[in-house]
C-alpha cells in the first residue's frame, strides 16, 4: 500500500525518497529512535522531496508511513526485522516488521520510487571463505533499478571483498565528491572507487543513462562519506573493532547474530561515539538523496 502523499507525489512527478525502518525498530534505543525517524523525514522535506518510510504493518507492506505508523515501528514490541526474503511470510501471516536495505529497495522499486537513503549497506562478512556469509542486500541490488545513497558498507564487514562482489554482480559504485570508498563510521575505508560524481545532477544523468541503455536492472550506489569532523576516531575504531571481533569469536556468535553483536560492541566501547557517527552519516545521506530525487524529477 502506497500512502496518499507518496502516490500523489509520484503521479505528479514530485521527488520522493525511500527510507528504511530497521534503523527505527532495531538500530536505535527508545525513545531516541522515534525522534530520529521524524527528523530524517523532516530532512527529506527540507530538500523539497517527499519521504517514503517503508515497513510492513499487520501483513501490509506500506510505502510511506504516517506519524502513528512510525510510532508503532518505534515503540511496539515484537516488530520483526524483514529482509526481502521475509516479505511473503510477513504478508501471509499478518506480521509487522521493519524493512532492511533489501526489503526497502524491493518495495520502493515496486512502488516506482527511484531514490533510497540509508546508513551503510550489508556485504561480504569477514572469513567468508569459511562461513559463506554474505548479505542479501548485494543480490537484491544486482537485480533492482534503484539509486542507493549510503556511507559505504558497514565497517565490520570485509570491505574489499564486498567491492569485488559488487563488481562481479554488475552493480555500479560511485563516490560522491570523493575517489575513496567511505567506511561507514569513517570517511575513508582505505579503498578507492573507480568513479566520482560531483553533483545531484550528475547522479540523475547516470540514472537517465541506465534507463536509456536498458541493460540489466541493477542499482546505482552513491557512496557519500561522513564528514571527517563527524567520523569516529580511526584509531579508536580500529582498536574497538579488533576487540569486538575477538569477543565475537570467543562467545561463538554466528550467522545473523554477528552484525548486531559487533555493532552493539562498538557502541558500548566507544561510549556511543560510533552511534553518533552513524547518525551523522545517515543524516547526510538523507539530505543528499533529497537533492538527487529533486534533480531526477527534473530529468
Amino acid at each position: 500500500m502506497v500512502s496518499e502523499e507518496v502516490r500523489e507525489a509520484l503521479a505528479t512527478g514530485r521527488p520522493v525518497v525511500a527510507l528504511e525502518s530497521t534503523i527505527i525498530a532495531h538500530g536505535l534505543p527508545r525513545p531516541r529512535n522515534l525522534q530520529v525517524a521524524l527528523d530524517l523525514e523532516d530532512a527529506v522535506r527540507q530538500e523539497g522531496a517527499v519521504p517514503a518510510t517503508i515497513a510492513v504493518l499487520d501483513g501490509q507492506p506500506r510505502v510511506g508511513l504516517d506519524k502513528e505508523q512510525v510510532e508503532r515501528i518505534a515503540n511496539e514490541n515484537g516488530i520483526r526485522k524483514l529482509g526481502h526474503r521475509d516479505l511473503p511470510l510477513a504478508i501471509a501471516t499478518g506480521a509487522s516488521g521493519a524493512t532492511t536495505v533489501s526489503a526497502t529497495a524491493l518495495l520502493a522499486a515496486r512502488a516506482g520510487v527511484r531514490v533510497f537513503a540509508t546508513g551503510g549497506l550489508g556485504g561480504v562478512h569477514r572469513e567468508w571463505t569459511l562461513t559463506q556469509d554474505e548479505s542479501a542486500d548485494l543480490g537484491l541490488l544486482a537485480r533492482t533499478r534503484i539509486t542507493v545513497v549510503c556511507a559505504g558498507v558497514k565497517s565490520i564487514l570485509d570491505v574489499p571483498a564486498t567491492l569485488q562482489r559488487l563488481e562481479t554482480l554488475g552493480v555500479a559504485v560511485t563516490g560522491y565528491g570523493t575517489d575513496r570508498f567511505p567506511g561507514f563510521y569513517l570517511s575513508d575505508s582505505g579503498h578507492p572507487v573507480d568513479w566520482t560524481l560531483e553533483s545531484p545532477g550528475e547522479v540523475a544523468a547516470v540514472m537517465r543513462a541506465q534507463d536509456t541503455l536498458d541493460g540489466p536492472a541493477t542499482a546505482l550506489i552513491v557512496a557519500n562519506p561522513v564528514p571527517e569532523a563527524q567520523q569516529l576516531d580511526p584509531a579508536l575504531h580500529a582498536r574497538v573493532l579488533a576487540d569486538a571481533l575477538h569477543a565475537c569469536e570467543a562467545e561463538g556468535v554466528s550467522g545473523q547474530a554477528v552484525t548486531p553483536f559487533l555493532l552493539d560492541h562498538l557502541v558500548r566501547h566507544t561510549d556511543g561515539a560510533s552511534l553518533e557517527a552513524n547518525l551523522a552519516a545517515v543524516r547526510g545521506n538523507v539530505r543528499l538523496a533529497g537533492r538527487i530525487a529533486a534533480a531526477w524529477a527534473q530529468v
